[in-house]
C-alpha cells in the first residue's frame, strides 16, 4: 500500500539504484517465500546480520523499509528524513531515513539502500521491515507464489501474443497494468502488498453490478478513515488471458486505481523485468473465481491521480 515520501520541505527521488553484486556465474538466485494471508515474506540479512523477515512489496516504489525495532537494534546510521502524506490532502507525518551498507536476498547483495523508517500494519507485525519493487531493478524478479519461491535472475521477458506477458507502467516505481472490466478499461496496480480485487469509488457509475455495494468495513490511512464496500460485479475481470469470472471486490473512496492485490495475484507465478517493462504471467487455469473478500484493508497511503514529478514515490 503506497504512500508519498519527501526529504526536508523539497521533493527527492527515493529511486535511487542500489549498487548490486553479481559474478557472471550466478545468473539464478533462489530463496523459500512464505505466503501468509496471500502476502508474500522472506528471510534478509542486514549488515551481515539476521535472518530478518521481511514482506515483499510490489506496491512499494522505494527501496525498504524497515521497523523502528530494527533500526535501533542494528544501530542504522541516520541520513535524512521523508515526509509521509495519504491521498486526502490532509496531515502528514515525518519519519528517518536510515541506510543500510548491505542487504542480502536470495543470495544477492545490494548495497548503499536507503530505507524509510516506519511501523508495519498489524497484519505485517512479524515483519521487521520490507523490500520495495524498485530494489530489484536490475533483475527479473520472479515471486511464484504456487511453489512458495523468490527468484532473481538476469536477462530479460519478450512481448508475447498469448497475453501471458504484459507491458506495465511504473510512474512513481509501482508496476500498474490495464484491467479489462466488462467493456470498461481500468489501469491497477499489481500490489503483493494489497489484499483483494479492490476498484475506487469513481467507477462503480461504469460498472455493472450484479449484487450491492454493500459496506463491508472501515480501512484506515495515515490521517482518514474510510468506508469500505463489497459488491459482486456482472461483469467478468480480465488481465490478459487471464479471467476473473464475475468476482467480488473491494470498493473504496482512497484508492485513485485499482488494486490488484495478494489475494488474486497468489493464483500465479509473476516475473517482473523493469527495465522492459514487462511481466509475465503464469497459472495452471485461465478462470479464477473470488467469492469472499480478504480481511478489511488498512490502508497506510495511495499515490495521487495526477502525481506525474518522479519525486514524489509511493512507498507502502
Amino acid at each position: 500500500m503506497p504512500f508519498l515520501a519527501a526529504f526536508g520541505g523539497s521533493w527527492v527521488s527515493l529511486l535511487a539504484l542500489a549498487a548490486v553484486s553479481l559474478t557472471a556465474q550466478d545468473a539464478l538466485h533462489i530463496t523459500p517465500m512464505e505466503v501468509v494471508h496471500g502476502k508474500p515474506y522472506v528471510m534478509v540479512m542486514v549488515n551481515g546480520k539476521g535472518p530478518f523477515r521481511f514482506i515483499v512489496d510490489t506496491g512499494t516504489g522505494g527501496q525498504a523499509m524497515v521497523t523502528p525495532e530494527l533500526a535501533d537494534q542494528l544501530g542504522l546510521p541516520r541520513v535524512g528524513q521523508v515526509r509521509l502524506t495519504d491521498p486526502s490532502g490532509f496531515g502528514g507525518q515525518r519519519t528517518p531515513v536510515f541506510e543500510i551498507d548491505s542487504l542480502q536476498v536470495a543470495g544477492v547483495e545490494f548495497t548503499g539502500i536507503r530505507a524509510v523508517r516506519h511501523v508495519l500494519s498489524n497484519e505485517d507485525g512479524t515483519s521487521m521491515g520490507l523490500l520495495g519493487f524498485t530494489l530489484f531493478h536490475n533483475y527479473l524478479l520472479t515471486l511464484d507464489y504456487p511453489n512458495r519461491r523468490l527468484m532473481l535472475a538476469s536477462g530479460e521477458l519478450s512481448k508475447d501474443e498469448k497475453g501471458t506477458v504484459l507491458p506495465f507502467l511504473m510512474p512513481d516505481g509501482v508496476p500498474i497494468v490495464t484491467l479489462s472490466i466488462g467493456n470498461l478499461r481500468a489501469d491497477a496496480q499489481l500490489d503483493s502488498g494489497g489484499s483483494g480485487l479492490s476498484l475506487p469509488e469513481r467507477l462503480v457509475p461504469y460498472l455493472k453490478i450484479a449484487s450491492g455495494p454493500v459496506v463491508f468495513g472501515y480501512g484506515q490511512s495515515l490521517s482518514t478513515r474510510f468506508q469500505v464496500r463489497a459488491a459482486r460485479l456482472g461483469s467478468d475481470v480480465h488481465l490478459g488471458e487471464f479471467t476473473y469470472a464475475k468476482p467480488l471486490v473491494e470498493i473504496n473512496p482512497a484508492f485513485p486505481l485499482a488494486n490488484f492485490g495478494s489475494c488474486p495475484m497468489q493464483n500465479f507465478t509473476i516475473t517482473f523485468d523493469q527495465n522492459n517493462l514487462l511481466v509475465r504471467l503464469a497459472a495452471k487455469q485461465k478462470v479464477f473465481r473470488i467469492d469472499s473478500l480478504p480481511s478489511v484493508i488498512r490502508m497506510q497511503n495511495a499515490p495521487t491521480n495526477s502525481a506525474k514529478d518522479l519525486g514524489l514515490v509511493p512507498v507502502g
